[in-house]
């Protein structure tokens, strides 16, 4: 039988998905789940978003334009100014989610070989499309201790060589909930432009800010207009993760022709994400400040909880809406498996991500889980009792 290739035998598992077919068994057993696993927003999409979908009155559903719909990125162009980033709808290249963003500006921007420096932990997926790139993450990481702030300077400048093309950061972050300061956006601006590096710059949460400290975007860094690479999604703010619209955002006009290259290989992102995700823009300011005060509710909810729990650190994440914590166990990839292969309280249990995931050297974060708080306060609130009990009782097997 043939082999198959070295970019799929490198290919990281999700360390999220991995655990879904004992998930799934649990279920059949009469096992109710709280899914504190993934950043599966319950909330719901814009009603305005859901009728733009439902009187669609097209007798053809064609191919849109490689870089998306005109009206969509002109109207993006408004959404981006009341954060005072200014772009024209040239800037913006819609994708098929956030993801194809990632890929498609590490495809433009690394050869095979090439270097990025990324504070760990970090999305999974960021060492999945590096490695379909054939590139190479090279992780700084940052401590719960420290409440996962951006590593010293240095830490990254001792990375840097011949082979190093970018900085990547999610800001606020997932998986920690972190948000960087401006003097951290400083001074990475500062090492874009000492080494005339790309910055990638994943901003899909900066709904979810939590704290008085301004939102500072790649986008608002002087002097390295041309080095910026912006990644964004509907999927987080208006919970439509489903239909699967993105953008990349350059003024770089050399890589913006190099990406459609890509955009026009796979011809066109999804027209009907395009329809939804244009309709909802124009949401009303109810709809989001409804959301994000019920994930003030929440943050407060699960970190006092959690921090209540004996053993249990979890630092107060300032957007996003996620935490990594700490647990009072060795390996929390068993925890996770053990959880929903051999316990339940009541007939419940928790699903959680095992933080080594989110770490290029799976030996990190090996007591760590990354926990989304996307539930209802009242279900947040049952799975912090469950998440105690089953904690007690995984450790008093050893006893």
């Amino acid at each position: 039988m043939p082999a198959i290739s070295q970019r799929a035998e490198l290919m990281p598992a999700s360390p999220i998905r991995k655990l879904v077919p004992l998930a799934e068994a649990a279920r059949a057993r009469g096992i109710k789940i709280y899914h504190l696993n993934i950043g599966q927003p319950d909330l719901p999409t814009p009603q305005i978003g859901l009728d733009a979908l439902k009187h669609i009155d097209r007798t053809v559903l064609e191919y849109s334009p490689s870089d998306g719909y005109r009206s969509l990125r002109e109207k993006l162009v408004s959404y981006y100014e009341q954060y005072q980033i200014r772009l024209s709808a040239d800037d913006i290249i819609v994708t098929t989610g956030g993801s194809e963003a990632v890929l498609f500006a590490f495809m433009s921007c690394l050869n095979p070989g090439d270097e990025i420096i990324v504070p760990e932990p970090a999305y999974a997926n960021y060492m999945a499309f590096a490695i379909s790139a054939g590139a190479v993450i090279r992780p700084v990481v940052s401590s719960i201790e420290q409440g996962f702030a951006l590593p010293d300077v240095a830490r990254f400048e001792e990375l840097i060589n011949e082979r190093t093309r970018g900085i990547l950061i999610c800001n606020p972050n997932n998986p920690t909930g972190y948000l960087y300061t401006r003097r951290e956006m400083n001074r990475i601006r500062d090492l874009v432009r000492k080494y005339d590096l790309f910055l990638f710059s994943d901003e899909v949460y900066r709904e979810f800010i939590y704290t008085g400290s301004p939102y500072i975007s790649a986008c608002h860094l002087e002097g390295i207009e041309q080095n910026v690479v912006l990644i964004d999604s509907v999927s987080k703010r208006y919970s439509e993760c489903g239909i699967r619209i993105g953008a990349l955002i350059t003024k770089n006009r050399t890589l913006r022709n190099a990406v459609m290259k890509f955009c026009q290989a796979r011809l066109s992102p999804p027209l009907l994400g395009q329809i939804v995700a244009e309709a909802s823009i124009d949401a009303p300011r109810s709809y989001s400040t409804e959301i994000y005060e019920e994930y003030i509710e929440r943050r407060k909810c699960l970190i006092d909880g959690l921090n209540r729990i004996p053993g249990v650190y979890s630092p107060i994440p300032m957007g996003a809406f996620y935490t990594v914590a700490r647990l009072p166990v060795e390996d929390s990839d068993d925890f996770c498996a053990w959880c929903l292969s051999e316990f339940e309280y009541e007939g419940e249990t928790v699903m959680l991500a095992p933080a080594s995931g989110f770490y290029s050297d799976p030996t990190r974060g090996r007591n760590e889980v990354r926990i989304a708080y996307v539930l209802r306060k009242e279900d947040l609130e049952r799975a912090l009792v469950v998440l105690a009990k089953a904690l007690e009782a995984y450790n008093s097997r050893r006893r």
